[in-house]
Formats: structure tokens, C-alpha cells, sequence
């Protein structure tokens, strides 16, 4: 009898750390254990018989010993070949039959060694198959398994749970290995088209860490096994990193700023929002469907996969599908989509890059446009993600709007920002929500008499003392902020305006239109705080997270927008972010995705930058004030603020007075022990050559003595290790010029000194004159290095 199994890579592993997959055989389904403890293959005797596995006696019995050597088993028998397939892993293996045991199939650790593949414990999950088994058993059995005996998918494969049961006929629009398969050619291919005269650029080989080298072996494995990408020989070639994912995982991103910038725009237009408005009119039933792998089910075109190479140290490789990255890449998968349910659009349809929403009057009326956006998918090769789908809803959230029954709002989430800013607690707080609802007092009537309660607490004059009044008036400018006139709905065919800053402890953003009065009014306001880690990022970096989180927040707005959009900021850098030639790994990452936008950055003063910089600063409070984390634990911190330096100060201070011009707070330091305060804080380990200013600030927190700016800078400045280590500021010197030829013994000598020797007769440094025409030495014995006065 012929017998077949059918798993699934997936597995959960038990409480004893033990890796279990499922197994379906006919109308049974037992568990396969995951053992590198057992030796070979085994198969329980129960299990044989009840599948009618044909069996054969072994010539040597083996026996089956536990951990202390005891044999507990002895197996006579071994199954016929039996066809094991996971997923697209197809092979043949024999069992060892056991009497007597729990388990009914164990894989043991001489399967492990053949297949070697590499599982992910806490997703439960086989990433990856070893080298050998791409060509011998990666869809290697040509035999198909037939579907009476064999089901190709467990339970869990594609996950269902929320997908209706009246569309479980078309699960395989869910099937998650045909969305990563290798798709087509199509009229819709990704071309990349390059300005006249120009060639893609060769990028950066970036160095990568250990579990991101593991990582890029495994995404480079599984990418040409699934013929998503090949081995190149272009002479193009992008750097190859990887971001961080939320979950602490590693997503590959390839650096094509440079492919970008010579690239002809593909000005196919995304759609309005604006434009659904009177299709959504009487809609009653939603639901949301989210594609998978979205811009990897399009190709690249025949003959220009060549520009899209990139860099690894494991060698050089372009891609056959389109990768993220690319600045045509939504244009070109909309126009796709567009395509692909062209005929649905504008009646029940509406398709923004990889999110498609369906919408209908009557529960039958949508069941079958569902069924009939599945099926089109499913032929075109498009698939859903159906973890990430919402079916048969009565209200929904789309593109930062919230639709229902003949109702469309703005998402609340957009103004979170605003309803949830906290109480001011102290008058610099309050002056901070005030300058932020200043400019937007013009769309507010009454603005100043709603206001006054709160303008009052602002005075010195008065105590700060929150009231009734102050409460009610800062409760109505909030709602105030959120409701027309002030905030508008977003019209992607108009320019948009982003507005971003960060502070020590968060960092806010407002996106702006101008409206029919030609006013800015605000779209969506954002804010959050600061990880303990982002606030340790100099001032730029925060700028710049300001920035990408903005962009991530509102990115249905601003990726593929129609017009270039402008972001300012208050730190003038940035404006130079797109054209630096270095940049360091944080900043490259976010560099690639700004590559997805097509923006403008623009510097504006802090002073007029009152919107942002209110919202990164609203949730200031107690955190504003809470001191920085040390590095150091605090016994190695006590070491350093009780320095020696400083007893000997307070030693050589105790019977004196400190003048009175001396802080209370510092220590006064008489004559004889400068020199050694400043070179316990400038030249030992423990601070490092600091300049100047830092040296200054360092020292100046415990120590005071009439002059010492100027003392500290003298000190720095005649450092040696500074002056030989430390890059100069100075302009660079003229050219060198050859000294003039002599012709004459003596009429040209070069001097120098030796010093440090051990005293002879009183004499410590040797001159030694040499005479530049015939080499001819003489040395001088001296008592002390002279100056240049008196050699000369």
C-alpha cells in the first residue's frame, strides 16, 4: 500500500521544548516529533497498523536505548519509502517501527542532519531548507500526491479564523507560498526608465553584524529559491542593510537613493478619497482587504532587472519582481490594480495601492461582490492577507477616515493629539498650549474672549492657580481645534504642508492644506513621547524621527501624492539630508523609506515652528525634569564625582577663605593646584581630550578661580596629544618648497635635540648640527633644553 504525509511548516512546540508538527494521513491525523535526541526515524506500531503501512524485516535489529544507557526498545521491522511532502518539500523516508511508544512519529536527529532546516521557535515556524535541498527535494517529486489522500494545507494553513466560511471555496486567494512564488510577466511590469546620459550608481557594501549576516543568508536562500531574485553580473549595484522590525526582527532594504534620483517619474495618478464620497452614500456593508507581498506580485521588465542589482558580501544579485524602494513603485501597483478591477471601481470598489475596500446596500448584494473581487484576485495571481482583513462590517476605518452607514468622519486617532493633551499644570505649560492655539485663532470666533480665563493665568503678577473657568475655556479650544472651520478633510490634489519638531522628551507634527480662504488650515495632528532610548539621539536624529513617524502616520496621504509636499523644521541640517554622502546606519534606513515620498525640506526658525514644537512639548511635565540615565552603575559613579583632585582642593582650602566673588556651590582653587584640576579633567582616561568649552563646563560645576576660561583654553591649546590627534581647524598650509641645493661645506646646517637622556657630568640634551652639503656631524653636550633665543 502507497502511503503519503502531507505537514505543514508550521509546529508548536510543548511545554518540554519539544517541536510537534501535525500530520494529516486519509481521515487521520497524528503528531510528527522534532527529536535530535533520537538517532534515526521511527514510526509506532499503533500507527502502522492502523494505516496499513507495508513493513520489511531489518537483517540487525535496533535497539533503542534511554539516556542511562538501558535498552527500552527494540525494532525488527522498517516501513516501505513513504512520500513526506511540508509544504513544497517533497522526499522519501523510511521508519523504524516501535512497540509500546507515546509518540507516532519521530524525526530524528539523521533527518536533521540531511534537511538541516532552520526553525524559528517563537514563531513556530521553518524558515529555511539546506543548500543541497533546493535542487533534491524543493519541489523535486514530480509524482502529485492525489487530494483524496493528501491535504495540502493543515488547519492552520491558511489561517481562516477571519475569513467568513462562505468564502473558504477560494482559499487559495490566502495561500501564502503562491504569494511568494515567482508571478508572471504582465503588461503592468515595473520598467525603470533612466534619464539620457546617466547609469545607476554602484553604492555602499555595508557591514553587517552576526544575526544580520545569518539573517541575509537565509532572505538570500529563500529569494532565489522562490526565483525572486538571481545572481548578477550588473555593473550597477545598491547597498544591501537591514531595519529593525517592531517585533525585533530584520527586514532586508536596499539603498536605491542613487537608482531615484536618475529615474523618469511614472506619473500615474493615485485615486481621492474625495472622489468615493457619493459612491459611499447608502453603503451599508464593508469590507477591507489588505494584498500580500503587494509590490512583489509585480515583475520587473524584461532586460532591466540589471538596474535593480545589489551588494552583499555573499555576492551580487538583482531582482525579477519589484522591490520596496523604488520611486515609481506605487504608481506602477496601481496601475495595476486599477486594471485588474477596473470594471468594479466607482460601483463597489475602491482601491488605494494595496488596500481595497468593497462596499454594498445589502448583506446578498455584498457577499457576492466579495466573492467576485476574490475570484478576480485569485485568476490575476493577486493575493489577500487575511490576518489583516476585515469582512461584513457595519462601520470601518479607511485611508484615516471612519466610514458607516451614510456617515463620513475623521478618524479620531487623527486628533488624538489635540483631545488628549494633558492639563498645564504650570504657567511655562500653558503658555506652550496657548502659542500653539494662537495660530489658530482666526478660524475660531470669540477666540479671545473663549481664551481670556486662560491669558489671565499667564500673568507674573498672579499666582498660578487653575480654576473652573480655565478648565471649561481649555476644554472648549480643544474641541474647538478639531471641528470645521479649523480642521479639514485632506484633498490629495492639493499640496500639502508638514510641520515637525521634536523636543528632549517628544516630538509632534501637524499636516496642513490650505483651504478655499487661502488659509493653512491643520488635516491631522500627531505627538508621542520619547523611548528612554530616542532620547539619548543628538538633536538631528529626533528631528528626523519626527519625521519619519509623521510620514508613517500619515503615509495614505503623502506616499504617491500628486504634488510635492513641504516639510519643515527647525534644524537647518536636514535640508541637506537627501545630498550627504555620508550618513550614518540610522539615518540610511530612513533615508530609503523618505525615498517613497516626494518632498522638500525647509528650514523655519523655532519661533515660527509654534505648532510642532507645542505638540512635541505637551507631555513635557515631570519627564522634562527627570535627570538623564546614567551608563554607570552608582559605585563607579561615586568614584568619579569624589575624585582625589577634589579632596586635595578641599585639603589645601580648609584653613584659608574662599574670595568672595567664589560660588557657594564650587570649591576655590588656589594657584599650585590649577594645573592639576586641569589636567585630571582634560588629560586623564577618565574624560578623554574634551575641548575647550567641555573641559570649561566640566570643570567649572565644582571648581571656580578668578580667570580660569582663559587659564583652561591656554591648557587645551598647548595640549601635545590634542595638537597631534585631534583634527585641525586651521587653514591648510602653502605648498612645500625644496630647500635650495648648497654648494659648499656649511653654508647650510639643520639642528635638532635629543632629549630625555640620563645625566652625564651635569649634561641631559645632545645638539647635534649637521652639515647638509657633506653630512658631517657635530654633537653639543648641554645641561637643558635651550630656547630658540639661545640656540640662535
Amino acid at each position: 500500500m502507497c502511503v503519503s504525509l502531507s505537514l505543514s511548516s508550521s509546529f508548536q512546540p510543548d511545554p518540554r521544548t519539544k517541536a510537534t508538527f501535525y500530520v494529516r494521513n486519509q481521515a487521520h491525523s497524528e503528531a510528527v516529533l522534532i527529536d535530535s535526541g533520537a538517532d534515526s526515524n521511527f514510526m509506532s506500531e499503533e500507527i502502522v497498523r492502523k494505516w496499513g503501512v507495508n513493513v520489511s524485516s531489518q537483517q540487525h535489529p535496533l535497539s533503542v536505548k534511554a539516556i542511562d544507557g538501558h535498552i527500552i526498545n527494540t525494532s525488527h521491522l522498517v516501513t516501505e519509502s513513504i512520500k513526506m511532502q511540508i509544504d513544497n518539500h517533497f522526499e522519501l523516508v523510511r521508519f523504524h517501527i516501535l512497540r509500546n511508544t507515546e509518540i507516532p512519529i519521530i524525526l530524528g536527529l539523521s533527518w536533521l542532519q540531511q534537511h538541516n532546516p532552520q526553525l524559528n521557535w517563537r514563531s513556530g515556524r521553518i524558515l529555511a531548507w539546506d543548500v543541497n535541498c533546493h535542487s533534491n527535494c524543493l519541489g523535486a517529486m514530480k509524482t502529485p500526491l492525489s487530494s483524496d489522500k493528501v491535504k495540502t494545507i493543515v488547519d492552520k494553513y491558511p489561517d481562516l479564523t477571519k475569513v467568513p466560511t462562505v468564502y473558504h471555496d477560494l482559499k487559495e486567494v490566502f495561500n501564502k507560498l503562491k504569494a511568494s512564488a515567482l508571478p508572471p510577466h504582465r503588461p503592468y511590469d515595473c520598467s525603470i526608465e533612466l534619464l539620457p546620459g546617466t547609469s545607476p550608481p554602484r553604492g555602499h557594501l555595508y557591514s553587517l553584524s552576526a544575526p544580520e549576516r545569518e539573517a541575509m543568508e537565509t532572505y538570500i536562500k529563500e529569494s532565489l529559491a522562490a526565483g525572486l531574485i538571481r545572481p548578477s553580473s550588473s555593473p550597477a549595484g545598491a547597498g544591501f542593510f537591514f531595519v529593525k522590525k517592531k517585533d525585533g526582527g530584520l527586514r532586508p532594504c536596499i539603498d536605491y537613493r542613487g537608482l531615484n534620483e536618475i529615474t523618469v517619474r511614472n506619473r500615474y495618478p493615485l485615486p481621492l478619497m474625495s472622489s468615493a464620497y457619493e459612491l459611499l452614500q447608502g453603503a451599508r456593508i464593508f469590507t477591507k482587504l489588505d494584498l500580500r507581498n503587494a509590490y512583489h506580485l509585480v515583475r520587473i521588465r524584461a532586460g532591466d532587472e540589471w538596474k535593480t542589482a545589489f551588494n552583499t558580501p555573499s555576492g551580487h544579485f538583482e531582482y525579477q519582481v519589484m522591490p520596496f524602494g523604488l520611486t515609481n513603485a506605487p504608481a506602477i501597483f496601481q496601475n495595476l490594480v486599477n486594471d485588474v478591477l477596473g470594471d468594479m471601481i466607482n460601483h463597489f470598489v475602491f482601491i488605494y495601492l494595496d488596500d481595497i475596500l468593497i462596499f454594498s446596500r445589502s448583506m446578498e448584494e455584498h457577499v457576492q461582490h466579495v466573492r467576485k473581487v476574490l475570484l478576480r484576485l485569485l485568476q490575476n495571481q493577486l493575493y489577500v492577507k487575511a490576518e489583516k482583513c476585515e469582512f461584513h462590517t457595519t462601520t470601518t476605518s479607511f485611508l484615516g477616515l471612519v466610514i458607516s452607514e451614510g456617515i463620513i468622519k475623521m478618524d479620531p486617532r487623527k486628533v488624538k493629539a489635540v483631545l488628549e493633551w494633558p492639563r498645564p499644570e504650570s504657567r511655562k505649560q500653558l503658555q506652550r498650549f496657548l502659542g500653539f492655539a494662537n495660530f489658530y485663532r482666526r478660524f475660531i470666533k470669540n477666540y479671545s474672549k473663549i481664551a481670556s480665563p486662560l491669558h489671565a493665568l499667564t500673568s507674573s503678577k498672579r499666582s498660578f492657580s487653575w480654576n473652573q473657568e480655565a478648565e471649561s475655556a481649555f476644554q472648549d479650544l480643544k474641541q474647538r481645534f478639531t471641528s470645521a472651520p479649523v480642521l479639514c478633510t485632506p484633498d490629495p490634489s492639493k499640496q500639502f504642508i508638514m510641520e515637525v519638531d521634536a523636543s528632549d522628551s517628544g516630538i509632534g507634527a501637524v499636516l496642513s492644506q490650505r483651504g478655499q480662504d487661502n488659509r493653512v488650515h491643520p488635516c491631522a495632528f500627531f505627538s508621542r513621547r520619547l523611548s528612554s532610548s530616542e532620547r539619548n539621539y543628538d538633536v538631528g536624529d529626533r528631528e528626523l524621527l519626527a519625521i519619519k513617524d509623521a510620514l508613517e502616520e500619515w503615509r495614505h496621504w503623502l506616499e504617491g501624492s500628486e504634488k510635492p509636499f513641504v516639510v519643515f523644521t527647525d534644524h537647518k541640517n536636514l535640508e541637506y539630508l537627501r545630498t550627504a554622502k555620508r550618513v550614518n546606519s540610522r539615518q540610511a534606513r530612513w533615508s530609503l523609506f523618505f525615498n517613497r515620498f516626494n518632498f522638500s525640506l525647509s528650514y523655519r526658525p523655532g519661533s515660527l515652528n509654534t505648532k510642532a514644537d507645542a505638540l512635541s512639548r505637551q507631555e513635557n511635565g515631570p519627564s522634562e525634569e527627570t535627570p538623564p540615565e546614567f551608563i554607570l552603575p552608582a559605585s563607579a559613579r561615586l568614584a568619579v564625582t569624589n575624585t582625589d583632585i577634589e579632596e586635595e582642593v578641599r585639603s589645601a582650602t580648609l584653613d584659608s577663605q574662599s574670595p568672595s566673588a567664589c560660588p557657594t556651590e564650587c570649591l576655590y582653587v588656589p594657584d599650585d593646584l590649577r594645573a592639576r584640576v586641569m589636567q585630571w579633567f582634560h588629560s586623564s582616561r577618565m574624560f578623554c581630550h574634551p575641548g575647550q568649552r567641555r573641559t570649561y563646563s566640566v570643570i567649572r560645576q565644582r571648581f571656580w578661580w578668578p580667570s580660569m576660561r582663559e587659564d583652561i583654553n591656554e591648557y587645551v591649546s598647548a595640549c601635545p596629544e590634542c595638537a597631534q590627534v585631534k583634527t585641525t581647524s586651521s587653514p591648510p598650509a602653502g605648498l612645500l618648497q625644496p630647500l635650495p641645493v648648497p654648494r659648499r661645506p656649511w653654508s647650510h646646517i639643520s639642528l635638532d635635540f635629543v632629549t630625555g637622556l640620563p645625566p652625564s657630568d651635569g649634561m641631559t640634551v645632545i645638539l647635534t648640527v649637521v652639515d647638509r652639503f657633506s653630512k658631517m656631524v657635530h654633537f653639543i653636550a648641554l645641561p637643558k633644553l635651550p630656547t630658540a633665543k639661545e640656540t640662535a
